[in-house]
């Protein structure tokens, strides 16, 4: 589906279907010369999302598609993205190959501006046409091939053009999510980045397998992939800005490909789903999927390892100790603990390695946080305020909502050891999991602004936004750390 900007003064012309918008209680809002019958007009409320289509009475265009964006106090950027997915959609629907989707000046200002109104727009229509279809074997093949997004100048245009990169990049690790774990292995998801690095200036990849994982002590990543006949991999991704990098970041997603939960086994059901574990590693390749596109000041990292975490006879115990990068020692206490695991050794070798400003790691790593916080808000867990509060604007500007949850000393003493230095999960029934999990995480960025984003309810499995949400994967983190890189005071 192609999708452009055009200003308010280009009027569509020759098109199967207009787009155009109204606000409750308010007239419908079309351009010049389009005209809909007084009977249907007044029978349009513009209530939120309410969809309505008939022949235009006259004008360029055959028939109109009307959308209602509810009260226009309470219009914003995620009800943009909302009637901008409603309205690819329903075109789909009507079978319409080519559309126009009008917003006028009103309806952007409403949303937060020009820009903030293109980017929403074009996040919405591209994303709300996403589909998963590479393994069927007879794939639908949408007929809308066009969408023009006609907005307020110079800054709306812009904006369409940082939405649609947000969007493909979202798009980018939904494809990556989605693939059934024999499609998406380590070595898969290795080799993703490196075409990804291959296809963008500027960015780099280096991949590491078992050999250098062990030189370089890596014992807690390899633990957890022993019971598997898949190899580890640590992904490297690098950007470096053209001109001089206002400072330096670091993006850690967990990479675990399937998780059975090891010796301690998963209950069957539903345990396909595990194969969306390797979802924050997901996020960090879409993001670097973008940032060649957009630019960014920051010298930027993306570090994911990769793994999967098997009952093999050779896999790790329960009672097993394993050594991390940074020489700290752990018991495994339960191997269905193994993204800390394997997150612990990423974080090690980017605080050795590449010496960041700043780490934002991302993890489907606890059940307690879909307890805590359901499956619409992700938690985020730090001691900085500064970078709480980055995230959590980041967060609200692209509809990725965080919740902060508490990082506490007593959290961090419940993963004190008894035979190691730490233990990967607490005895007992203390719970706060979602905090255990970063407080363990906490012993191995010491010295560095860290957050972590527990993305485990929010990854797949989240309410239908139009845009966004269902069974499959959601893309999370990908647009809020964009953002967040775009708004970072470095």
């Amino acid at each position: 589906m192609k999708c452009v900007a055009k200003d308010l003064a280009s009027v569509p012309s020759k098109l199967q279907l207009l787009v155009a918008f109204a606000f409750a209680g308010g007239e419908t809002l079309l351009p010049k010369g389009v005209k809909l019958s007084a009977d249907f007009s007044a029978s349009f409320k513009g209530e939120f999302r309410e969809i309505k289509h008939t022949d235009a009475a006259s004008g360029p265009c055959a028939r109109v598609l009307l959308i209602g964006l509810g009260k226009q106090a309470e219009f914003d950027a995620e009800r943009m993205r909302r009637v901008a997915a409603l309205a690819v959609q329903r075109a789909e629907a009507l079978d319409a190959a080519r559309i126009a989707v009008w917003c006028p000046k009103a309806v952007s200002a409403a949303a937060g501006g020009a820009r903030a109104g293109g980017t929403a727009m074009a996040e919405g229509a591209w994303l709300g046409g996403y589909r998963f279809q590479e393994h069927k074997s007879k794939p639908k093949r949408g007929k809308l091939e066009s969408v023009e997004l006609h907005g307020d100048g110079a800054d709306f245009a812009a904006g369409v053009e940082r939405g649609l990169a947000y969007a493909r990049a979202n798009a980018f690790a939904r494809d990556l999510q989605n693939q059934p774990a024999n499609f998406m292995r380590p070595r898969d998801m290795a080799a993703a980045a490196q075409k990804l690095a291959r296809g963008s200036s500027g960015v780099r990849c280096k991949v590491l397998g078992p050999d250098a994982l062990e030189k370089l002590g890596m014992g807690a990543l390899l633990g957890v992939a022993a019971g598997s006949a898949e190899p580890a991999q640590l992904i490297h991704l690098t950007y470096t800005p053209k001109g001089r990098a206002r400072g330096r970041v670091a993006l850690v997603g967990k990479g675990l490909t399937f998780d059975t939960g090891g010796i301690s086994i998963k209950p069957a059901g539903k345990m396909w789903d595990m194969k969306y574990d390797m979802s924050g590693g997901a996020a960090v390749l879409g993001v670097f999927h973008a940032l060649a596109e957009l630019g960014c000041p920051f010298e930027v990292h993306g570090v994911v390892p990769a793994s999967e975490n098997m009952p093999d006879g050779k896999a790790v115990k329960p009672g097993d100790l394993v050594r991390a990068m940074n020489g700290t020692t752990i018991e495994v206490l339960n191997t269905d603990a193994e993204g800390r695991l394997i997150l612990c050794d990423a974080l090690s070798y980017v605080v050795e390695k590449v010496k960041p400003d700043a780490i934002v790691d991302l993890a489907t790593l606890t059940g307690a946080v879909v307890i805590a916080l359901g499956h619409e808000y992700s938690g985020v867990m730090t001691r900085s305020e500064r970078l709480r509060d980055e995230l959590l604007a980041a967060g609200e500007a692209v509809g990725e909502k965080l919740w902060p949850l508490p990082l506490a000393d007593h959290h961090r003493d419940l993963m004190k050891g008894e035979v190691g230095d730490l233990k990967n999960i607490a005895l007992g029934d203390p719970g706060a999991g979602a905090s255990q999990g970063a407080a363990f995480l906490s012993y191995f960025v010491e010295g560095v602004e860290w957050a972590h984003l527990d993305i485990a309810g929010t990854a797949w499995g989240s309410m239908n936004r139009d845009y966004v949400g269902g069974s499959l994967g959601s893309g999370v983190g990908v647009r809020l750390l964009l953002r967040w890189l775009e708004t970072r005071d470095g």
